[in-house]
């Protein structure tokens, strides 16, 4: 798993809790076997929403509250506590269903237009209350300015319970039409029921919250999932072993080292343990025994590609790339070249200093990059393979699309300066580095202030 940071996008989001907690201050995780799986638990119900599998993405935030949203796109974004708190892949189904019916249904472009109903309340008391303030009434203006605040809070409050519902509708008919069991929806929306028990929310304080009280939600769905044909389907077994995969390997990961193996204890020698425990001695420094419970996942499925990519992991951040090679070529292989684990074989490649592996170094991480649009290591390392090659006007370019992506235009429009000057005319990364020179000159003459010379 490897950590990225979010970029704040929780204003304007649709969420499904009213505890979200700020995304600014998240990250995202990234994980091949993780996003693999979310991607095929997510198809059918995309292509039932009438959504195209190739513009959705459900990403998963580090965050250990029980949460999900969509913040404008066709992106959902899932906390790592919603997958920890979830028995099923089919309790995360219908908490994606939710989101895509946000997508659908264009909550958050909405949502964005009826803030400003309620701001026009906000000031117009704001105004008035100033007003009597100002003429000597100040009770009067203090009353003023908060009955006019509580009025835009409930106007926009009302406004999010409906988008609420609307996208619980929406998401209960998805799984129905791609013949999908609706129990894991109501069993979450019991979990969140609990929640609700336990921070002391009742339908009497309903109208203060930005969603219907859980027991509403389970009652408006239960009739219409349950008189689907899909209803008494079991869920896909394939799918529900691999999320008990990647909840063991999560939990490794983001849990203390001494919770992990409270829960995982050495006697047991199950797959999910070994993956938890991988994990956990890896993040704790211990690499011998992060590498023996790697083994042993690999000795139960060879031809497991996330099995050797998690000991090709270890390895190379154990300071061995040279042993790491041998499990992340196999990785790459039979995971069809999949771009994260393509970018951590590149990683390896380079990392042993041997330039007789500085060619493929370049060759698996141009398919990482030409694969994966959202993946800026991968062209860190394309720039230092470059670089190490000797080819200084690429690795340039490479650091021109890496500081594209994170929104660094000055060294996008420097970078790509210098790789134009030294790159043949007219050739294909020629061609990019100057579409990328011209967007970033472009938004540094946009935002003079934020771009001005220091």
């Amino acid at each position: 798993m490897k950590r990225i940071l979010a970029t704040p996008m929780i204003l304007g989001a649709a969420t499904l809790l009213l505890w979200a907690q700020p995304a600014a201050a998240q990250s995202v995780l990234r994980d091949a076997e993780t996003e693999a799986l979310f991607a095929d638990m997510a198809a059918p119900i995309v292509t039932a929403a009438g959504l195209s599998t190739r513009n959705v993405r459900v990403v998963l935030i580090n965050d250990d509250s029980v949460n999900a949203f969509v913040a404008g796109g066709q992106t959902v974004y899932v906390h790592s506590g919603t997958l920890q708190a979830a028995d099923t892949i089919n309790e995360v189904q219908g908490v994606v269903a939710h989101e895509i019916g946000h997508i659908t249904g264009g909550h958050v472009p909405l949502g964005d237009r009826m803030m400003k109903a309620p701001m026009g309340i906000t000031v117009l008391s704001m105004v008035l209350g100033l007003a009597a303030i100002a003429a000597g009434s100040g009770e009067a203006g203090a009353g003023i300015m908060a009955a006019g605040q509580q009025a835009a809070q409930g106007s926009y409050l009302s406004f999010s319970r409906t988008q609420e519902s609307s996208a619980d509708a929406a998401g209960a008919s998805f799984l129905n039409a791609a013949g999908i069991t609706g129990k894991g929806y109501l069993s979450f929306f019991k979990k969140l029921q609990q929640l609700e028990y336990r921070y002391g929310i009742t339908r009497k304080v309903g109208f203060m919250l930005d969603h219907p009280v859980s027991g509403d939600r389970i009652a408006n769905l239960t009739d219409t999932l349950t008189a689907s044909p899909a209803w008494n389907k079991p869920s896909d077994p394939a799918l529900e072993e691999r999320f008990r995969r990647v909840k063991a390997k999560l939990k490794g990961y983001v849990q203390t080292t001494d919770m992990t193996l409270q829960q995982y204890p050495d006697s047991d020698q199950s797959l999910y343990a070994h993956y938890a425990r991988a994990y956990a001695y890896h993040k704790a420094g211990y690499p011998d025994k992060a590498d023996a419970e790697a083994r042993a996942l690999v000795k139960a499925e060879p031809a497991n590609p996330y099995f050797q990519e998690v000991e090709g992991q270890i390895l190379l951040e154990s300071g061995k790339p040279r042993e790491a090679l041998a499990p992340l070529r196999i990785a790459n292989r039979d995971s069809g070249q999949n771009p994260l684990i393509a970018t951590t074989l590149g990683h390896a490649l380079i990392a042993t200093e041997d330039k007789a592996n500085y060619a493929e170094a370049i060759k698996v991480l141009r398919v990482a990059v030409a694969r994966d649009d959202d993946n800026p290591v991968a062209w860190v390392q394309l720039g230092t393979a470059y670089e190490a090659s000797g080819d200084t006007a690429r690795a340039a370019l490479a650091t021109a699309e890496r500081a594209s992506m994170t929104g660094d235009s000055r060294t996008a429009a420097q970078s790509a300066a210098y790789a134009l000057a030294n790159i043949p005319p007219n050739t294909v990364d020629w061609i990019r580095a100057q579409d990328i020179a011209m967007t970033a000159r472009n938004d540094i003459a946009d935002n003079p202030k934020k771009y001005k010379k220091r």
